[in-house]
């Protein structure tokens, strides 16, 4: 209560600040304001006695008699600003002393030079107050007690946390690199529907809208992975989206319900090229953005230098005694000897390979882990193996202890795609599903062999950033609602 009424206290005295410097014939949010560089390149640049105009928000204000000192900051950097009286006025010195706070943003122009401690400076001749900030900054902005509020005003937290800012920089450049590897490849960046009249490409709750001139309900895709190989029918061979999903589902470190994929798709490929396209594209992006491959995430290192291949259906073997041709029956009579009970009399084979699935996810590697040879209950759309038809040719990528990309060969048969679909929804056991006919149809029109991967963006951020949750690499992540404090 105390903190509150000492922020009102100073919001009401930044009012009158306001108000003096408007009472001055001065608006206080200025127009546009021309520069000759950004504080970063200035200062990378510096030499003295240089004629200079910048801009940016003061975050420190050190009065020294008839002199003072700002440091001013821009997206680039920060630079000492110092005014004296005898060089800009007595009455623009009042000004700037009396009613400019630490988050006000100001334009200068004057000259350069050092200080004796060798700073670089910018003698102030001139000034213009660019826009007054009526809520003070926060002292301190660290600690866990404060994590919410940083996520809910993210842009309080990017102003006063530069490793915050590095973080949302560098993520602006690993989505740029990965448009960078695939364009080099021939990769043909692509849109496709964001509203959907069926939600499909993915296992996923979606949320549901309505379209009122049409008057039908649509849906936020959970994935535009139907829409992309609809265009590998259509003969764009080479095609990749970055794109927003929206899954109606639950909200952790790992998940957000409004989340970045890649999808990429390749005629001619299959589930190997996917993995060797994998391999050399995070490779890369390391390189270019941390300089090696040798990562440090969570307090463990990942080597990129090494990428394990694990067979799921090998460890299903190993610590279940499951085979993918027994009958669900028997799955259940394996586990329950394992001490896993499964809940529900009608659980299908895909619900409990599923919930064992987990069990076995790599949890803890120093490098990347391909698990391999996932049952076909696992994914209806993929392509399964030539020397078993009840393993897909698919791979998940786990590094960290979270998955963060799942590949496969297309399945490209429409007769057999429209089995496994309805095989699908029969086990889902919802009976107002239906299959997307015109996806269907597309494929009767003839697709050629592909392979299609799928890499979460967010969590690749997360690793290459060493950022321990998701909400720490989304600008403005979903939050629980503030909870309305009772007005009695």
């Amino acid at each position: 209560m105390t903190e509150h009424l000492e922020e009102n206290e100073l919001i009401r005295q930044r009012k009158e600040k306001l108000k003096a410097i408007g009472d001055a014939g001065i608006y206080a949010y200025g127009a546009r304001f021309e520069t000759t560089s950004n504080i970063g390149v200035l200062k990378n640049d510096f030499a003295e006695g240089k004629s200079v105009t910048v801009a940016g928000r003061v975050m420190a204000v050190r009065l020294h008699g008839k002199s003072m000192f700002y440091d001013l900051k821009d997206s680039s950097g920060k630079i000492q600003a110092y005014i004296k009286e005898d060089t800009v006025g007595t009455d623009n010195f009042a000004m700037l002393k009396n009613n400019i706070d630490i988050g006000d943003f100001v334009g200068v122009s004057g000259d350069t030079f050092k200080t004796r401690t060798a700073e670089p400076t910018i003698v102030v001749k001139s000034f213009k107050i660019l826009s007054k900030s009526l809520r003070p900054l926060p002292e301190k902005w660290h600690g866990l007690k404060d994590v919410e509020t940083r996520y809910r005003q993210r842009y309080v937290d990017l102003i006063v946390n530069d490793n915050v800012k590095k973080t949302f920089i560098n993520r602006s450049k690993i989505v740029s690199g990965i448009r960078k590897f695939l364009d080099s490849k021939s990769f043909l960046e692509v849109e496709t529907p964001m509203m959907q009249s069926l939600a499909g490409g993915a296992a996923g709750k979606p949320f549901k809208t309505h379209h009122e001139a049409l008057d039908i309900d649509l849906f936020l895709r959970i994935a535009p992975e139907l829409y992309l190989k609809r265009l590998l029918v259509g003969g764009l061979e080479k095609v990749y989206e970055i794109n927003r999903n929206f899954r109606n589902e639950g909200i952790s470190i790992k998940h957000n319900p409004e989340f970045t994929m890649l999808e990429v798709y390749e005629a001619y490929s299959d589930c190997a090229g996917m993995m060797k396209l994998t391999e050399e594209m995070i490779t890369t992006l390391a390189k270019d953005l941390l300089g090696n491959t040798v990562l440090e995430f969570n307090g463990k290192t990942i080597d990129l230098s090494k990428w394990e291949r694990v067979s799921f259906a090998e460890l299903m073997k190993e610590q279940f005694g499951i085979l993918p041709e027994d009958s669900k029956e028997e799955w259940i009579k394996k586990l329950k000897s394992k001490g896993i009970e499964i809940e529900g009399k009608d659980v299908s084979r895909t619900q409990v390979i599923n919930i064992v699935g987990e069990l076995i996810e790599p949890k803890a590697n120093n490098h990347p882990v391909f698990v391999v040879d996932m049952f076909k209950e696992m994914c209806p759309l993929a392509k399964t193996k030539a020397d078993n038809p009840a393993l897909t040719d698919r791979f998940e990528l786990y590094m960290g202890g979270m998955e963060i990309a799942n590949a496969y060969s297309e399945l490209n048969d429409p007769i057999e795609q429209k089995a496994r679909l309805m095989e699908e929804i029969g086990a889902a056991g919802d009976k107002n599903r239906v299959i997307d006919d015109d996806f269907v149809t597309a494929l009767e029109y003839g697709m050629p062999p592909a392979g299609g991967l799928g890499i979460g963006i967010d969590r690749l951020v997360m690793i290459l950033t060493n950022s321990p949750s998701i909400r720490d690499v989304i600008l403005f992540p979903q939050l629980k609602p503030l909870r309305t404090e009772d007005p009695k």
